[in-house]
């Protein structure tokens, strides 16, 4: 019932929008939530206010790595990986304890979700790079919104979860992790 009750208040909100009232959220592209949790994690936890953000490729375009620095040393480190087999090494490498980072983006289409099937192929199934140019240049376009400051957010916050710092939303938002005991089972998945 609480999560019929959610669903039916986010339509209800949501279907309030006019076409004016889209925005988006940092990032130049869809696929950009990494730079705005970047930015907000730096001036929460460091007092530090990241204007611009530098993606570095490591292995290939489509795996980058984002870091903060301060007084010399790497406090955050973030990672972009797009495409399955980055995703299949990132996975590798947690189980293997060589994991670096602190939050990665994840999408399953190279080049990103406007990149993805059925996006921006041409009718031969081949890249159509000017549409997904075009694509990238309207999303661009769009006014950026933190979402904390959407008023459609804040009254979801205040009717719904009771607050921003109610007891509902740590139950509702928040978990907690803990390391699980590994046991062999055939289920297992092998990347």
């Amino acid at each position: 019932a609480f999560f019929l009750e959610f669903i039916f208040l986010l339509f209800s909100r949501f279907s309030e929008i006019k076409e004016g009232d889209v925005v988006r959220h940092d990032g130049k592209r869809s696929d950009g939530y990494l730079e705005h949790i970047f930015k907000h994690a730096a001036k929460e936890l460091f007092g530090m206010d990241v204007k611009e953000i530098t993606y570095r490729a490591l292995k290939n375009k489509d795996f980058q790595e984002v870091t903060l620095e301060k007084d010399g040393e790497t406090v955050l480190r973030f990672a972009a990986a797009y495409g399955f087999r980055n995703i299949q090494n990132l996975v590798l490498k947690l189980k293997k304890g060589k994991f670096l980072y602190h939050f990665v983006e994840v999408l399953a289409c190279p080049g990103g979700c406007l990149n993805g099937k059925g996006q921006t192929q041409t009718e031969d199934g081949k890249p159509d790079k000017a549409l997904l140019n075009q694509m990238e240049e309207v999303y661009a376009a769009l006014p950026v919104r933190l979402p904390e400051t959407n008023v459609y957010v804040q009254k979801m916050y205040q009717d719904w979860l009771e607050g921003m710092d109610s007891r509902k939303v740590q139950e509702t938002l928040h978990t907690n992790y803990s390391a699980v005991n590994q046991t062999a089972s055939s289920l297992d998945i092998k990347w």
